[in-house]
């Protein structure tokens, strides 16, 4: 039986599995519910749009283009277009339903110096924003990270961070929308008016097993999450008297680029660029932040034509309507009719060719969907437990789009502050003997063997096959993560070394009797999962899909070495030591 103290990420890789097949079952839940039928949903044009908007979706909030800086619009589509010319945004390979895909749309990470965000078993490594005062903008040589056409282009996107901070905290209080501890415990404590029973159900299992993730968590550090935290975590937004975003996700989407682009499925709203979802791994309640800039598209005489012929439709309308009501012909009723129906589908496909955000209640029939228009330059922010509560996807224009979405990680287990202090504390417990250049473990007490061994899968799976899997692919444009992942390489192959410490002690026959079992039993967990990690890796490296990749953004298999390698103590392979641990326990 494996020790109640597990790797964390282990549990969080079935907790994730867990979750895409609860995701699945709701999923055919709602479709077999719904039939052929589909939900109702509103748009600015419909009536009652204000009031869905505000009674349903109170944590939504719309600025106009307008509403930024001036000049600040002009530095960040600069911005974006050099991270796009430069070649930065790539699309990520991605873990979905224990297969490896490709995201529809190209991507990349800017943010604070050290910051990553993990998806889909994928962790993306920052591109650091540069800022006047801000450490972290050059490498371990004291040179730039970046060149000055980057440097710009980061700090541009730093600027319209530092502007949605401010804004989204005066936005939320200006609507109202924050709400005190106990406000908030109430109303998640009463059914919301369209949720069905099962509904309901599936949320409070949600709340459970968020509880539980958190209890698991802190009992895993000993001290809960805030414990593990670089001192510049950023706290949760209820209590911070400014909303600290420390990372965006730029993301480029093209959509004549885009094939098999999948309809909207509930509502009917048309094509989806990025389908319904939560995102993910933030603080709790944080809001989330987007810049919306569409691509301008080419004029066309066709598109000439149409917007003049339907500015002479409405002139015919209402010529019409005088002429209907001067003479009450009902013919002329029945035409008027028919040519405003026009008009309408007219002003459908309109607001069907602009990128739209659609919105819903999680897993919820029978509340209207909300389909917001944006404009190049608008920006909306989901605030207060919208995130949570509901779900959002993008529906694609007819032009390219740019996005960039201002969000608060969790930094609890993803910065590179964080991972530093976990190696640290693995190598306290090895012991170098100056005189004769020997080591040896400190401490053999299981409950010490056990979290070195987590932090030793811990920085090889999330922080070193992670980088090299995708991470690098940033090196040709950004070096601040080079020489840190070369010195946690190097932490790591210490760590490699007290296993074989570790494995020394467990087959030596003076070891105490009671002791031994149970640092073999420690041993064979940690070489057991190791080894079934290293093969999933080494089969994503290998997937069909990695194979279509250029040499320069290719997945690499690394750490990997030969069995013949003097640097190594331990093989790649571990089956044959795992069957001589297996063998001594049986023994025993």
């Amino acid at each position: 039986m494996k020790p109640r103290q597990r790797k964390q990420y282990f549990r969080n890789m079935k907790r994730s599995d867990d979750s895409e097949r609860e995701k699945r079952r709701k999923r055919r839940r709602l479709i077999q519910e719904l039939g052929e039928q589909r939900i109702p949903y509103l748009s600015p044009a419909d009536p009652g749009f204000q009031e869905l908007w505000d009674s349903s979706y109170a944590g939504l909030a719309l600025r106009q283009s307008s509403a930024l800086p001036d000049g600040l619009h002009e530095r960040v589509q600069s911005a974006l277009i050099t991270l796009q010319r430069r070649g930065c945004l790539l699309r990520d390979l991605v873990r979905v339903r224990d297969r490896d895909v490709f995201t529809a749309v190209s991507r990349a990470l800017v943010g604070q110096p050290g910051y990553t965000y993990r998806y889909l078993d994928t962790r993306l490594f920052t591109i650091p924003w540069h800022c006047e005062g801000e450490e972290g903008q050059k490498d371990e040589k004291e040179k730039p990270c970046c060149d000055s056409d980057l440097r710009d282009a980061c700090k541009a996107l730093w600027e319209l961070n530092q502007f949605f901070c401010s804004d989204v905290k005066q936005q939320t209080n200006a609507r109202g929308v924050k709400r005190s501890r106990s406000d908030t415990e109430n109303s998640e404590d009463t059914p919301g008016e369209g949720m069905c029973e099962e509904s309901v159900k599936d949320r409070l299992l949600e709340e459970k097993q968020e509880k539980e993730k958190k209890e698991e968590e802190e009992e895993d550090s000993g001290q809960g999450c805030s414990h593990s935290s670089p001192p510049s975590s950023t706290p949760p937004p209820d209590v911070a008297g400014l909303v600290q975003f420390n990372i965006t996700i730029i993301n480029y989407m093209d959509p004549s680029a885009m094939t098999q682009l999948k309809e909207e499925p509930y509502y009917g709203m048309g094509k989806m660029a990025v389908g319904w979802h939560h995102d993910e791994d933030l603080v709790p309640l944080s809001p989330v932040a987007v810049y919306s800039y569409s691509c301008p598209a080419e004029p066309k005489k066709e598109e000439v034509t149409e917007k003049d012929m339907e500015g002479q439709s409405k002139e015919k309308v209402k010529e019409k309507e005088t002429e209907t009501e001067g003479e009450g012909e009902g013919t002329s009723k029945e035409e008027l009719k028919e040519e405003r129906e026009g008009l309408e589908k007219v002003e459908v496909q309109k607001e069907k060719a602009c990128w739209r955000v659609g919105l819903k209640v999680a897993w919820d029939i029978h509340t209207p969907g909300l389909a917001l228009p944006l404009q190049s330059g608008d920006c909306y922010y989901m605030t207060a437990d919208l995130n949570r509560t509901h779900q959002h996807c993008v529906l694609a224009g007819e032009t390219a789009r740019f996005s960039s979405t201002h969000r608060v990680v969790q930094c609890c287990t993803g910065t590179l502050d964080y991972i530093k202090k976990r190696c640290s504390e693995a190598l306290e417990n090895l012991h170098t003997d100056p005189e004769k250049n020997t080591k040896s473990l400190k401490s053999l007490l299981p409950s010490a063997l056990q979290r070195i061994e987590d932090i030793h899968s811990e920085v090889e799976f999330e922080w070193l096959r992670q980088y090299w899997f995708q991470g690098r692919r940033y090196a040709r444009f950004c070096s601040w993560w080079t020489k840190p992942m070369e010195q946690m390489e190097k932490d790591w192959k210490e760590m490699e070394r007290m296993t074989q410490l570790l494995l020394d002690v467990v087959e030596d026959e003076n070891t105490a009797q009671e002791n031994r079992r149970e640092m073999a039993d420690v041993l064979l967990n940690a070489l057991t999962d190791r080894q079934q990690h290293r093969q999933t890796w080494r089969d994503r490296c290998q997937s069909s899909l990695a194979q279509t990749l250029p040499a320069e953004e290719a997945p690499a298999d690394r750490p990997y070495w030969s069995i013949e390698d003097p640097d190594m103590p331990l093989p790649f392979d571990l089956s044959e030591i795992i069957n001589r641990v297996e063998s001594l326990l049986w023994r025993m």
